[in-house]
Parts: C-alpha cells; structure tokens; sequence
C-alpha cells in the first residue's frame, strides 16, 4: 500500500503471453508490386460516366423519390397500436410548449407576437413530408431568432417610422407609428426567412451538406453562449420595461448594456416582480424534470403554467391600467392570408442571410443526429437541407421568420414519448387551435413574462461555458477557439462574430498542418516496433542511419518545415554541408596546384617542412567565430569526417542513410512532390541515401504523375514498412566494401591545366547532380 500523501503507484499491468514469429521476405514497394500483380484502377470516359449517372430504372427511380420524400419510406411503417398514443400525448405537451415558445421569440426577432404562432406551425407542415429526423421539434430558436430580430432592426429602426405629432401645443413633437413598424418588420422577417430558404434549397441541391462539419462544437458552443448573452440582454429590457434605441453593429450590445443601467432608476416593478419571480419558478421547476425525469412521465410545463396564472394575475388586477405595465394586447384571430416578400431587398441582406442559413441548420443537424445515435437510426444532411429549405420557403410567405429547432423543445417531444414526427403534426395542431380560438385570451399577459420565458430556457447555454476549463486540460487549441468565438460574437455581433470565429478556428488548422508533430524514431531491440526516441527509454538506433515520422500531408505550406524537421533529425543541413565540401574542394585543388599539396598512397597531405601556406583562414560569413583558430603544420589523413588540410569548417556527416516513415503522410501536392525530390539529391550529393517506408498507394501514385522517380531515384528505395528498410540496409552495411581513394581524381586534378573549370564542369551537369564520387570522398 501507498504510503499516506504519498503518490500511488501506477498499477502494474500483465504482460501478453502470446508472442508471434513471422518469415517473409524484405519488400520494397518494386518487389512487391512485381510479386502481387497491382490491381489497375477502372478507366471510365466522360461519356461512360453521364450515360451510368443518367441512366434510369424502376428501382432507382423509385429511390430517388424515397430519398427527397422520406415520409414514403418511414410513414407506411408506422406501428399504429404501438406509437400512436405516444406521439399523441408527446405531440399535446410540445404543442404547448411550442406555442408558448413561438410568442416568446418573436420578441427577439422584432415582430408582433402572433408572428411567433406562425413560425411555430407552418414549417412543420412541410417538414413532416421532407425531413429525415424523427424527433427534432420544428420551428424558431432563440439565437436564429435574434439574427433576424438584428437583420430586421438594422434595415428598420423606430427612427425611420416617426411621423409629426397631433398634438398642436408641442412643437416639433413626434410619435411612433408601430403599425407601420410592425407592418414593415413583418415583411423584412418573411423576406429573410425565404432567401435563407433559397440558400438552404441550393445547398441542398449542390450536395454540400459537409459545409456543417466546418462549423467544429468548440466553435458553436463559443458562438451560441455569446447568443445566449445577446439574448438575455435583448430581453432584460423587456423584463425592466426600460426604454432604449436598438443598436445594431460591432459593440451593440455594449451600448444596450450601458443604456439600460443608466435607464436603470425607470424599471416598472409590476414587469420586474413578474419576470423575476417567472425566471425563478421556470428555471427550478426545470431543474426538479431534469432531477426527476425517469420518476416523473411527463415533464411538468411549467411554462404553460406560469402563463396561465400571469394572464388571470394581469387580467384580474389590471395591471396595465393600474401600474402601466407592458402587456401583449392585440393578437389577431384566425390566419393570415399569404403575402409575396420583397424580393427588391434580398440583395440587402444577403449577407446576413447566408450566416443564418448555415446557422439554422448547423442546430437542426446537430440536435438531429443526438436522437438519431440515442434510437439507432440515420439522418441524411444533404436531406435535411433541402427540408428546411422547402420549410423556410414555403413559410416565407405565411409571414412567418425563420425556422430550425429549438434544444428545449425537442427535449420534450423525445422525453414524452414521441416516435415521429406524427408528435411534431399534433404539436401543430395544438399551435393551430392556439392561433384560432385561444389568442384573445393571452392579451393581458405581459410581455415580460415572455421575455422571462425565454431568458429561463438559456440556462443550457450558458452553462456550456463549464466546458472551457474540460477542453483547456483535453486540447487548449480547442478550448480557444471557443473562447475566441464568444468574445467575437458578443463585440462584433452574430454574424461576424461567427465569420471571424470561423476563419481563426480554420487559421489553427492551417497552423497545425503547417507545423506538425514529428519524431525521430528508434527500435525496440530484437523486434519491428519503432517509437519515439524522445518518449520512450531503451530504444536503439541504427549505427549510421536516422528514421524520422512525419505526421502531416506535405505540401505547399509545410514543405519548410519538413525540411527543418530532417535537418532536426539528422543533425546537419545537407545543403551547407555540400557548399562546405565544394569549398574545401576548390582550396585542395589551388593549394595542390601550388605544389603545397601532393597525393600519396595514404591520401593528400601537406609537405613536410613547407610554410603555412596551405592553411589559409576560412572566409565564410557564416561563421566568423572560426577565423581566428590557431593553425600548425601537421601531416594528415584528408577525409570529410576528420581534420583537412585546409581550415574549412566541413560540418561531420556521421549518417550513411536516412529513412522516412510517411505512414502519416496523407497526401501530396505537386511542391511537396518536388521538394522530396530536391531533399533525395541533396542528401545524396553528400552520401546520404534516402529511402521510403509505408507509403500509401495513392501517395506513390502521386509521385509516378508527378515525375519523381528516375535513374538515381528508384522504386526500390520505398519499403513496405520501416523494419524492411532498415533490413535492408543492414544487409548493405554487411557486404559493403571499404571506402573509395581520392587518389585517382586529385591527380586528375594536378595533370589538369584548369582544374577548377573541370570541377565545375562536372558538378553542373545538373543543378543538384551529384558531384563525383572520388571528388566527394576523401579517405585514407
């Protein structure tokens, strides 16, 4: 046992009895692919593609249908006797719900109330035909709400419906005309709500439902708890029933904020007493559902409740009259007839409408695929745009605003029992009876019990903020992210802030690309397993080769850093070494052109008793520190691992090979193609072969269209894996023989009359040719 304050010891885990013995032959990708005949891929025309994509069958035709209306495949599987009951008593209580809800966030999308009855019934109608979840609850949500309250405000503010006053004693007085506020309002809401179908329809046409997984939950939950603050920002006006301009634009809700507290000391306590005391009892009443939720069968609707009892309370003590409090007054009975939005103004709010558009679904995805996982079933995301396209669209012209699903609401459907969206019909039709029979009496309820409404059901979203410090300790790249986006959200608004939490949370992509993680790697003795020298001990390397991991694509924007990851791992840069030995080179060739320099049986050497001559300072700006170093006469062995007889500082190549594992790299572009082509010729240029393990198929084929292999650079340097490289290459080392003698080439060099134009004549054959092999290699 531990002793006490002391740290545990981690358990000990029992070692794998089984063992394995394999016997094959070391493959590189040349020998395997002429042992396993490679499967050709199938060549298909342009012709032969059309005529297989356009060609028709009673079956395929009959999928097509199934695919864009859903409800004919899961509507005649409906069990009746088994679901029937449920989908009715879980479509009556998110009715409720949602007709409450509806009134609610119309206050947030700036448009009268019963607006908000609208938005929560016709878009299910189409949904129920063209969606592919069974569980989601259709219709508005807070935070699409308020983009379009913000759409909506920004092209209609109070200041532009003020008209003279006509009351002759003031001078210059003027009032607000809200009925042709709320008229204009109406038909910006609905004109949105259709250009945001029209994107979704088009999106949903291209395919291009992936467009959601850009849209990373750091980042939405970043982005929808800073909506959650302009919520409940929007809303505590209504709840002090404070007066304030509407601020549209970057630091708008700071200005709200300061507004508000300085119009602080006019606060209708009526307003603040009933918001206050609804936010209490809402927001404990849900807490006793989520406590309680597998005892109690139906969550408690609080909020049904709390309306009914705030109507009687206003309606009985009159508290319009007596204490001038805010009520809902006017909501018209019955249906609207459909109206034809302004399509002169989708060029307006174009921009804001693609943000909503990506939003609204991004949510409706999102909640979908929750239940789907819970009940074992799959949503289509190409699908489900196009749904709430036809939703939005053919809402547009009822004068609803736009539509998606709402996280509280969708709880209920699913938690009481809901199977279908037979529920989501019924819930219509509650909404439906809500609009017909039942709008006259909510008149006197006030406005800020709405707003506590909603206000109350932001508690999820806000409390998404107790995920930074959990995603701080698993990914802080991730855990930036969302704090960024909320604090762009709540500064610039919605729309930019989700645009600039966007692209930062794309610049961190193309930064982890850029600068991956790598390792050189080493083995564990007597086995194929290779790790990483720097986190695990007891690991052995091959004597002169160097294994390097590299755990990113390689192209155009990293290539940079794969070259510094090589030079990290092999410790030299081959590019310096090779201007170092040409330097050396043209010094020996001068100084035995001089006759201070002759070629024995053991290599070059100095004259004995000759001056100093042959040691001549290095010249190299890179390293002026060296200058100064002391020189004597001595007699040597010329080789690039030891001292020269010339003072040139030629950095120590202690490497015969260096192997790439690119089991990682998942593609190449036409730069990193080239740059691995550059990287071999430099490497062996100064003896450094370079090889290739674990390459996938379609990365090698990348590099046959590209033209990388050639007559030096060939397939039989790629392996299969890392241990049949170094195999190998061990074998090599065995049956390799001693070192060349330099002693042919200097005196091709002495007998030359320019030497130096013989060099350079050879050496430029190509520009990264290798340069001669007696040339490049000074030994004993």
């Amino acid at each position: 046992m531990a002793a006490r304050g002391g740290r545990s010891e981690p358990p000990q885990l029992a070692e794998y009895s089984c063992s394995y013995t394999v016997s094959r032959p070391v493959y590189s990708e040349l020998a395997f692919q002429q042992q396993r005949e490679r499967r050709l891929p199938e060549r298909r025309t342009l012709r032969d593609s059309l005529a297989r994509s356009c060609s028709c069958s009673r079956k395929r035709a009959f999928g097509v249908v199934k695919t864009l209306l859903p409800i004919l495949d899961w509507l005649p599987k409906y069990r009746v006797k088994e679901w029937l009951l449920s989908d009715i008593i879980s479509g009556v209580s998110t009715g409720l719900v949602g007709t409450l809800q509806g009134m609610a966030y119309a206050l947030l999308a700036a448009v009268p109330v019963q607006f908000g009855l609208y938005s929560a019934f016709f878009p299910i109608l189409t949904y129920f035909v063209f969606g592919t979840s069974r569980h989601i609850s259709v219709g508005p949500f807070p935070v699409v709400s308020l983009m379009v309250g913000s759409v909506v405000l920004s092209m209609a503010p109070d200041d532009h419906f003020l008209v003279p006053s006509g009351n002759g004693s003031a001078l210059n007085s003027t009032t607000l005309d809200t009925g042709t506020r709320d008229a204009a309002r109406v038909l910006l809401a609905s004109t949105l709500t259709l250009l945001v179908g029209i994107i979704q329809l088009v999106f949903g046409g291209l395919q291009i439902g992936f467009i959601v997984r850009y849209l990373a939950d750091p980042l939405v939950g970043g982005f929808t708890t800073a909506a959650a603050f302009q919520v409940l920002v929007s809303q505590l006006k209504i709840v002090l029933n404070v007066s304030t301009k509407n601020y549209n634009g970057i630091l708008s809700i700071i200005y709200t904020l300061i507004e508000i507290f300085q119009n602080i000391s006019d606060t209708n306590i009526a307003d603040f007493i009933a918001g206050l005391l609804t936010i209490i009892i809402c927001m404990a009443v849900k807490e006793l559902n989520d406590r309680f939720k597998h005892r109690i069968p139906v969550p408690i609707p609080i909020e049904v409740i709390v309306t009914i009892i705030a109507t009687a309370i206003s309606y009985g003590a009159n508290l319009e009259k007596n204490y001038n409090a805010g009520i809902v007054k006017s909501i018209p009975s019955g249906f609207l007839p459909p109206v034809l939005p302004s399509v002169g103004l989708f060029s307006d709010m174009l921009a804001a409408s693609f943000s909503i558009a990506v939003v609204a679904y991004a949510i409706a995805v999102s909640v979908g695929k929750v239940y789907a996982t819970k009940h074992d079933y799959v949503i289509d995301g190409n699908q489900e745009f196009i749904a709430f396209g036809i939703s939005n669209v053919f809402s547009g012209f009822f004068s609803c605003f736009v539509a998606t699903t709402a996280l509280s609401r969708t709880a209920v459907q699913e938690s009481t029992g809901g199977k279908t969206q037979v529920a989501g019909l019924i819930s219509a039709v509650i909404v439906m009876v809500a609009i017909v029979a039942l709008g006259r009496l909510l008149e006197p309820l006030q406005k800020s019990v709405l707003a506590a409404v909603v206000i109350a059901n932001l508690k999820g979203m806000f409390m998404q903020v107790c995920d930074v410090p959990r995603l701080w300790k698993q990914n802080k790249t991730d855990a930036v992210i969302w704090v960024f986006t909320c604090i762009m959200s709540i500064i610039l608004g919605l729309d930019l802030g989700l645009l600039a939490g966007l692209l930062f949370a794309l610049l961190t992509v193309v930064l982890r690309v850029q600068f991956p993680s790598w390792n050189g790697l080493g083995s564990v003795p007597s086995t194929d397993i290779y790790k990483s020298i720097t986190h695990y001990k007891n690991l052995e390397e091959p004597e002169g080769v160097k294994i390097l991991r590299f755990s990113s694509p390689i192209f155009y924007g990293n290539v940079d850093g794969f070259k510094k990851c090589i030079n990290s791992t092999v410790g030299f840069d081959a590019i310096r070494v090779y201007n170092k030995r040409l330097k050396a080179l043209r010094r020996i060739q001068k100084l035995i052109k001089k006759g201070q320099l002759r070629a024995t049986k053991n290599g070059i050497i100095s004259d004995v008793g000759s001056s100093n001559n042959a040691f001549e300072p290095d010249e190299d700006v890179e390293e002026p520190e060296e200058l100064n170093i002391p020189t004597k006469e001595i007699e040597i062995q010329v080789d690039w691992n030891s001292e020269l007889p010339v003072k040139v500082n030629v950095p120590k190549v202690p490497i015969h090979s260096l192997v790439l594992d690119c089991g990682a790299v998942s593609f190449l572009d036409v730069v990193g193609v080239r740059s691995l082509r550059m990287i071999v010729k430099e490497f062996q240029r100064i003896d450094v072969n370079v090889y290739f393990a674990l390459l996938q198929d379609d990365v090698l084929e990348k590099m046959e269209q590209c033209g990388f292999f050639d007559d030096n650079i060939r397939k039989d340097r790629f392996f299969l894996t890392v241990h049949d490289a170094i195999l190998h290459l061990q074998n090599q080392v065995k049956s390799r023989e001693g070192p060349d003698s330099l002693l042919e080439t200097v005196a091709r060099i002495r007998d030359c009359k320019d030497p130096l134009d013989l060099m350079e004549a050879e050496m430029n054959a190509e520009e990264l040719d290798v340069q001669d092999e007696a040339m490049r290699r000074l030994a004993s």
